[in-house]
C-alpha cells in the first residue's frame, strides 16, 4: 500500500471555505496518468494538483479536473499547490520574498512567495498575451449562454485570450447581466470547438470603478461547468483589456464565485505579462491510500 500526503487548499481565500477548492497531492511522481485521473475523481474537485519532482524547476505540478482531463496554465491549481508547501514550512523562511520556478506543460514560470501580516501571499507571472481570431458572430454565443443578443458588448468583442490556456472573454453590460447567464452545454461546447478557447469567460466592469470586474467562468470543454476563481483566465482578460485600450492603470481586481457562494478575489497586474496574486487557507491535510 502507498500512503501520499494530500489534502484540500482553499485558494483565492480570505477565510476557510470560501475561494476556489484545490485539491493537492504530494510525492506521486511514480504514479501513472491514469492513477493522477482516478484520483482526482476521487476528490471531485474543480482540480486537483500533484506537486512532483523536476529536472527544470524546482518543482513540477500537474493538474486534472475530476473528470479526469488534463489542464495547464498557472492558476489557482499552481498558486494554491505553492502555498501549501510554504503553509507547511516545505519552502524555507519566507520573512522576505523569493522567488521559486514552476514546470507546467512546456513552461517554466517564477511564483514569489512572501509573508505579510501573517499570511503567507503569492504572485505569479503568467506567459505573455497570446489572441486568437475574435469571434465575429456572437449571436450563437449569446443563445448558448442564455443572453440575449445586445447583452454581449462589442469593446472589446468576445475573443479567445491566452496566457496559459485559451479562454473566450467575453464582455456583458453588468454584473446582474453576468449572474443571468445560464450556458446551455451542448450549445457552449458547439461554440468554443470553433475556437482554441478552453472556457469562457464572461465579465462585467465595476461601473463606479474600471479596474474592477465581476465574472464567472464556464468549461464544459473539460466537464467543469463552473469554477469560483480561475486564475488561467483572470490573467489573459487583464491582458486582453489592456491591449485593447480598456485597462489604463494595468491592474485589475475580479470578484468570482459570488453566485457559486464560493466569493474569490484574483487581483492581477501587468508586468508586462500577467502577474496574478492571491493568498489561501489549507482546510485538509492528511494521506490518501493506495
Amino acid at each position: 500500500m502507498v500512503e501520499l500526503v494530500a489534502g484540500l487548499i482553499d485558494v483565492f481565500a480570505d477565510a476557510p471555505l470560501t475561494g476556489n477548492p484545490l485539491a493537492v497531492v504530494q510525492g506521486g511522481d511514480d504514479l501513472a496518468d491514469d492513477d493522477m485521473r482516478r484520483i482526482a475523481g476521487e476528490f471531485n474537485q474543480a482540480e486537483t494538483t500533484f506537486i512532483l519532482r523536476s529536472t527544470r524547476a524546482d518543482r513540477k505540478l500537474r493538474s486534472f479536473t475530476a473528470s479526469g482531463a488534463e489542464v495547464y496554465g498557472a492558476g489557482h491549481n499552481a498558486l494554491g499547490a505553492w502555498l501549501w508547501l510554504a503553509e507547511h514550512g516545505e519552502l524555507g523562511p519566507l520573512a522576505t520574498a523569493r522567488t521559486f520556478r514552476q514546470e507546467i506543460g512546456p513552461d517554466i514560470l517564477p511564483i514569489t512567495l512572501e509573508t505579510l501580516g501573517g499570511r503567507i501571499h503569492g504572485r505569479m507571472r503568467q506567459a505573455s498575451l497570446r489572441l486568437s481570431e475574435p469571434l465575429h458572430d456572437a449571436a450563437p454565443l449569446a443563445t448558448a449562454l442564455g443572453l440575449d443578443h445586445g447583452d454581449i458588448l462589442p469593446d472589446p468583442g468576445p475573443r479567445p485570450a491566452d496566457t496559459g490556456a485559451a479562454h473566450l472573454m467575453v464582455r456583458v453590460h453588468d454584473a446582474r447581466t453576468v449572474d443571468r447567464a445560464r450556458p446551455d452545454a451542448a450549445g457552449l461546447l458547439a461554440v468554443l470547438e470553433k475556437t482554441p478557447a478552453e472556457g469562457c469567460y464572461v465579465y462585467a466592469f465595476d461601473a463606479d470603478n474600471p479596474g474592477r470586474a465581476y465574472a464567472r467562468f464556464f468549461n464544459p470543454t473539460v466537464g467543469l461547468w463552473e469554477d469560483a476563481a480561475t486564475g488561467t483566465a483572470a490573467g489573459p482578460l487583464a491582458a486582453y483589456l489592456a491591449a485593447t485600450g480598456n485597462l489604463p492603470d494595468n491592474a485589475l481586481a475580479i470578484e468570482q464565485g459570488t453566485k457559486m457562494g464560493r466569493r474569490s478575489v484574483l487581483r492581477v497586474r501587468l508586468t508586462p505579462d500577467p502577474e496574478l496574486s492571491g493568498t489561501g487557507t489549507v482546510v485538509l491535510r492528511g494521506k490518501i491510500r493506495l
